[in-house]
């Protein structure tokens, strides 16, 4: 018998009736105590997931129910959270002005998906109504404020995953997951585009498309293409030529009337994307993330936000077997899980590390809480010269919004209506 399957059979060996309380000698927050009343069963829980699989029933599977249960959906309370880059901002490089405008487009962006949810919309739709705004703003860098490349083009990407395919929409598969879209040119809002390609599983049955063939088929199906002229801004052309040691002129447009070039050109670029993740009163969660990339990158360079398991992720999965008898016996809840996570910063490190997946899989195989779980994801990417943060929601409606850097672009939006934000570090939602 081998080392690790000896431990596992003294594990379950031990009387359920003897079995202490796992506790920890460090305060833990509310939505830590159900896990650890959970691993009464065994001091040793982390012992379990690398065998898993060769003990029967003692998985975590994926949850096969369609349909919510009437009495838990009416339990469930919205919870909106969104982020719109991370980077070196500090206070010092911020003035009054800069500041006020950067929480104002957080706000403006956290109703606007309340407003879906509110009205019992689903937390897709929320998800891309958030994000749609952030695109629309030159602010953020994604959509009209994206960033150019090292050829002095913009080549914007985005993606959508849910934990369960929307009630609404019951043609779509159990293994739909989610949809990524990436090297576009002319695509308005690629939040909407994925939203769109997600939704069409007979036009569209992969789960990746790039370039020109994407953008052709988004135009077949009425998504809005622009001129790439569009997405030109003063403050990311000059940024990028700078980048280059370039001239600065002249410029290739003129400036747009509504841009301030100056608020965006005296803050430090963040890096990344904006992005969301919406829970709705049906427990489905849905994680939404657009961007322009890394100014001055690769032409044809693909980052983490399309890439599925880096910059996003969503699932949902059931506790079964005695991890199952013994949450329900003692938190009185449901076994079933789920968990939505979009990233924002260095793109190459969340690929390497698979960063958002991480977080799932941590709560799922480990039975971490989902601030655990993102806290340990984040500082074990700062650790590796991977710099960023991550915002992330449970089917409880908690959330967490841990960060490597010095600032994070971010908002919370509850049940309650009431829109808070904050940009750097040490800073307290407000």
């Amino acid at each position: 018998m081998r080392p690790e399957d000896r431990r596992l059979l003294n594990v379950f060996s031990i009387k359920e009736q003897s079995r202490k309380p796992f506790v920890s000698s460090k305060t833990v927050n509310e939505s830590e105590k159900d896990i650890l009343k959970a691993r009464r069963f065994s001091s040793s829980s982390t012992l379990v997931a690398p065998v898993l699989d060769k003990v029967p029933g003692l998985t975590h599977s994926p949850s096969t129910r369609r349909r919510p249960n009437p009495k838990r959906s009416s339990k469930v309370k919205p919870v909106l959270v969104i982020h719109g880059g991370a980077g070196t901002m500090t206070r010092e490089g911020f003035t009054p002005e800069r500041r006020e405008a950067y929480r104002a487009a957080l706000k403006k962006a956290l109703m606007k998906g309340h407003e879906v949810l509110q009205a019992g919309g689903e937390a897709m739709d929320a998800a891309v109504a958030a994000v749609g705004v952030m695109e629309d703003c030159p602010l953020f860098n994604s959509g009209r404020g994206a960033v150019f490349n090292a050829a002095g083009k913009n080549e914007l990407e985005a993606s959508i995953m849910l934990s369960k395919p929307p009630d609404s929409h019951p043609e779509i598969p159990e293994n739909r997951r989610g949809l990524s879209l990436t090297l576009l040119s002319r695509t308005r809002n690629p939040a909407s585009a994925v939203r769109h390609l997600y939704l069409s599983p007979q036009t569209v049955p992969h789960p990746f498309l790039s370039g020109a063939p994407a953008e052709k088929v988004l135009q077949g199906l009425g998504e809005e293409l622009v001129n790439p002229s569009y997405f030109f801004t003063e403050a990311r052309w000059r940024e990028h030529r700078r980048g280059l040691g370039l001239p600065e002129e002249p410029l290739p447009y003129p400036p747009k009337s509504d841009e301030n070039a100056e608020i965006i050109l005296d803050d430090t670029m963040p890096k990344g994307t904006v992005g969301a993740v919406a829970l709705d009163v049906n427990g489905c969660i849905a994680t939404v993330t657009s961007t322009g990339g890394r100014t001055n990158k690769m032409e044809g360079r693909i980052g983490d936000t399309p890439h599925m398991g880096a910059g996003f992720w969503a699932e949902e999965w059931t506790i079964n077997g005695l991890v199952k008898r013994t949450w329900r016996k003692i938190t009185r809840k449901s076994t079933r899980r789920a968990v939505g996570v979009s990233g924002t910063g260095d793109g190459d490190y969340f690929i390497r590390y698979n960063a958002a997946a991480s977080v799932a899989h941590r709560m799922k195989y480990l039975g971490e809480s989902l601030a655990t779980a993102s806290r340990f994801v984040v500082k074990d990417l700062g650790e590796n010269d991977g710099l960023g943060g991550i915002i992330s929601v449970d089917d409880r409606g908690n959330y967490s919004l841990p960060m490597n850097s010095p600032g994070m672009y971010r908002g919370v939006v509850t049940s309650d209506g009431v829109a808070k934000v904050a940009i750097f570090a040490d800073e307290e939602l407000e």
